[in-house]
């Protein structure tokens, strides 16, 4: 079981700065720099979902990304033969395989490492030829990590969705699946990444009750409140919830 941490890293998505950049046409919001500045306030690494559409951020964004970033460098996104040659080109820290359909406006699920164990056996075995971690994103099933170590992942992000819209109501009840799926995977021998919807108010929560939680993914809820806050103090927020109680 890998070695549990104090704190769990925080890694930043960028696809919102990139969107607003792209609304206008031109460069500002400035990409590299904002991500340059995102790790200088303290987090831990930088993640990219580039889609189809590349309205976030672009495949021509993510070898810039690459060289830059000081710490880990996450892509994630839909594994189709473009997005592989990509990744296998560029060689980040990480890729995170999601099962999002190309017109998907976020991710809604996870993947079934059961019925498509074939294809997500072959796609993690050229991932780790290259020296790049594999991260398959599933939903909160025990059964659902145990299909992902027998695909040859390094790690699974678990979908967070469910987690944060029922946290208000019954954050016991909330949490109990997300601590059977990662406790599994942590017996299978995978990382656990978590992400989407975590935001200031039940990141904290969900990162003490997964002590072998090693990183979450957060963008949406981090940009928004960079509204209010500030992207400094913003990144600065986020990362004090990852702290272990």
């Amino acid at each position: 079981m890998p070695a549990l941490d104090l704190a769990c890293r925080l890694s930043v998505n960028i696809n919102k700065i990139a969107l607003l950049r792209n609304s206008r046409g031109g460069l500002r919001p400035h990409l590299l720099a904002m991500a340059a500045d995102i790790e200088a306030f303290g987090a831990d690494g930088i993640t990219v979902h580039p889609r189809p559409d590349e309205r976030h951020v672009r495949y021509t964004d993510l070898a810039p990304l690459n060289t830059q970033t000081q710490g880990e460098f996450n892509i994630e996104g839909y594994p189709d033969e473009r997005w592989l040659q990509a990744v296998l080109a560029i060689k980040p820290s990480q890729a995170t395989l999601v099962p999002d359909a190309p017109d998907a406006l976020t991710s809604s699920a996870g993947y079934n490492t059961v019925l498509l164990a074939p294809e997500l056996t072959s796609i993690c075995t050229r991932l780790r030829a290259a020296g790049i971690r594999s991260c398959i994103f599933i939903d909160a099933d025990p059964a659902m990590a145990q299909g992902a170590a027998a695909c040859g992942a390094d790690r699974v992000e678990l979908y967070t969705g469910p987690y944060a819209h029922t946290f208000m109501a019954n954050k016991g009840t909330a949490i109990a699946p997300y601590k059977a799926a990662a406790a599994a995977a942590g017996a299978a021998g995978l990382g656990v990444n978590a992400g989407h919807d975590l935001d200031l108010d039940n990141l904290a929560y969900f990162v003490d009750e997964i002590p072998n939680l090693a990183e979450v993914s957060i963008g949406h809820a981090l940009i928004a409140d960079a509204l209010y806050f500030g992207i400094e103090n913003a990144v600065r927020m986020y990362k004090a919830k990852c702290q272990r109680v």
